[in-house]
């Protein structure tokens, strides 16, 4: 068998409203959720399963890969609800995206305060 990534659990302070959030900016379909988790599939079949821990949340650093179709979508998304967002991860170029890797992204933060970079070409 070989090894893929299959589901990580993302803390959040509103898992309903995380789930919202990463479901509308990447054009995903809901998915079957249990007990504490609010869940969200990738279209390669990892799942995203949001939950609300009794402790602060840590901000943790999540990168989606994405067609540079969606990227338009998903840019003009977060232009039109006024998401603050930047080109770097040092958050030194507001309003901005980058043109690394031979494509493009952006950082921004998601309702729970992780930081959420799209990109449009891996880096390797």
């Amino acid at each position: 068998m070989t090894v893929t990534f299959n589901h990580t659990i993302i803390a959040a302070k509103d898992r309903n409203d995380s789930a919202r959030f990463f479901r509308e900016l990447l054009e995903l379909a809901e998915a079957p959720s249990w007990g504490p988790f609010t869940n969200i599939q990738l279209s390669d079949g990892v799942l995203l399963q949001f939950a609300e821990p009794p402790v602060e949340i840590q901000m943790q650093h999540y990168a989606f890969l994405i067609d540079d179709e969606l990227f338009d979508r998903a840019y003009r998304r977060l232009c039109d609800r006024g998401t603050e967002h930047w080109a770097d991860p040092q958050m030194r170029r507001p309003g901005e995206i980058n043109n690394e890797h031979g494509g493009r992204g952006v950082y921004f933060k998601d309702p729970a305060g992780h930081a959420i970079e799209l990109i449009t070409r891996p880096y390797l």
